[in-house]
């Protein structure tokens, strides 16, 4: 016996005239219930989750964008409806929602509708769908669903279309570039330039130029006037990665820039106005290095107005799976169709991950070389009780990551290590939690053997 849908309940004059209202809203907007009952959809809601959005009416909204059977809050998820109740104000919330094009990251704004005695009697959301980051496979930007990502996903929306400068906060490897990427994408500069700046590779005679640009004849080999990273982000976002390696001494002129909102090219005497948003990623604990004084304290309240934790691997080890597929998915696409079977995925979800995300691509990369047959099996992965590197290497790597360019000392152990270490470059730099660029240029400090 087929079961029937449940009719519509019947819609007072006053809900009519308010889905009047929100058909003339662009993005997607339901009526609901104290009850969780969907009582109204508007167009643009049924254009993005399913066409005939009228055929949701009637239904539990948690059961139709999580297929729950129970409400959200009671499933282990935070349910704004229940968070409203409480402080009868809006709320919002970063939810996986089942689409019609699979689960999807839905920013979900909620606001309680008053009656004349001020009781809630109805409530309206808005859905909006995150286009910079995914919830399925993808071999670009942001991929993840789990806890700890949506949590770091939803503080990047939040500050996202704030001018406000963000510090992102994370070991190597675990995405801070995309994540700083994404945060220029949901702002309104989206449309303007996205300019990197390695500090770990600006030494104090190239921070200048490199970051402010020269005049022609500023210095011996300025040959022309050169524009400066700074210039180039006119309108955009200047994301400063690594920051805690700019040297102490440069640390003021860029304090100064931020402050001022100005600066002057080498060699230059006018002054020129600088226009970004600032967004700045370390891997290093930037508290510990203003109490050392290896960092300028009234730097480091300017940059970190809004700081986002990221995960490590091992915290979302659930989105490995995705991960994974995400990758193949990507290589697939180069051409040849990759798989993996269920024992090596296991493998690779109970690995600790101490190079996060680069660590997971590169296995992944050197699997792919020897599954001839398109499949990566167990043989193909690393052995999982293999040591990361000789004993002597732990006894030295946290010294030896947290080094300062430029000391013979630390880069000769850094080659003595590199010389002794089994894996490859990459590995290394994974074991020290540092990104590979840094470990060549602390390598390359040590000159010729």
């Amino acid at each position: 016996m087929a079961t029937s849908r449940p009719l519509p309940p019947p819609r007072p004059a006053q809900l009519d005239a308010l889905v009047a209202f929100l058909e003339h809203e662009s993005e997607p907007m339901i009526v609901l219930d104290p009850h969780y009952t969907i009582l109204a959809a508007n167009a643009a809601y049924q254009r993005q989750f399913g066409g005939d959005g009228a055929a949701n009416v009637g239904h539990k909204c948690y059961r139709v964008s999580h297929h729950y059977d129970v409400p959200c809050d009671q499933a282990g998820e935070h349910c704004p409806m229940k968070r409203v109740q409480e402080s009868r104000g809006p709320d919002r919330v970063l939810h996986i929602h089942h689409t019609p094009r699979g689960p999807e990251h839905v920013e979900v704004e909620l606001r309680p509708i008053l009656d004349g005695h001020g009781a809630i009697s109805a409530y309206v959301e808005r859905l909006v769908v995150v286009r910079h980051a995914s919830a399925r496979p993808s071999g670009h930007g942001l991929v993840g669903r789990s806890a700890v990502f949506n949590r770091a996903l939803a503080e990047l929306r939040r500050v996202a279309p704030a001018m406000l400068p963000v510090l992102l906060l994370g070991a190597s490897g675990t995405g801070k570039e995309l994540f700083a990427r994404a945060v220029h994408e949901a702002s309104a500069r989206a449309a303007g330039p996205f300019v990197v700046v390695d500090c770990s590779g600006l030494t104090e005679t190239l921070f200048e130029s490199e970051l402010f640009g020269h005049e022609k004849g500023a210095f011996t080999g300025a040959t022309a006037r050169k524009q400066g990273l700074v210039e180039t982000a006119q309108g955009g976002t200047l994301f400063l990665d690594e920051i805690g390696d700019v040297p102490l001494a440069m640390q003021v002129k860029l304090l100064r820039l931020i402050e001022s909102g100005s600066y002057r090219r080498v060699g230059a005497t006018d002054t020129l106005r600088a226009d970004f948003r600032l967004v700045a990623a370390t891997h290093k604990p930037l508290d510990a290095m203003m109490q050392a004084g290896q960092f300028r304290q009234d730097l480091y309240y300017r940059i970190s107005a809004f700081p986002i934790h990221l995960p490590t691997l091992r915290e979302r080890a659930g989105d490995i799976a995705l991960l994974v597929q995400s990758f193949l998915g990507h290589r697939a696409a180069g051409g040849r169709a990759l798989a993996i079977d269920a024992a090596a995925l296991a493998q690779l979800e109970r690995q600790p991950w101490p190079g996060n995300i680069r660590q997971l691509r590169n296995v992944l990369e050197r699997a792919c070389l020897f599954a001839d047959d398109g499949v990566i099996r167990v043989e193909h992965l690393p052995p999982p009780d293999a040591p990361a590197a000789p004993a002597a290497a732990a006894s030295i790597s946290t010294a030896a990551a947290a080094a300062p360019a430029g000391r013979a000392a630390d880069a000769a152990q850094l080659a003595a290590l590199a010389a002794g270490f089994p894996g490859t470059r990459s590995a290394l730099a994974a074991h020290l939690g540092v990104s590979e660029r840094t470990l060549y240029r602390r390598l390359k400090a040590r000159g010729p053997a």
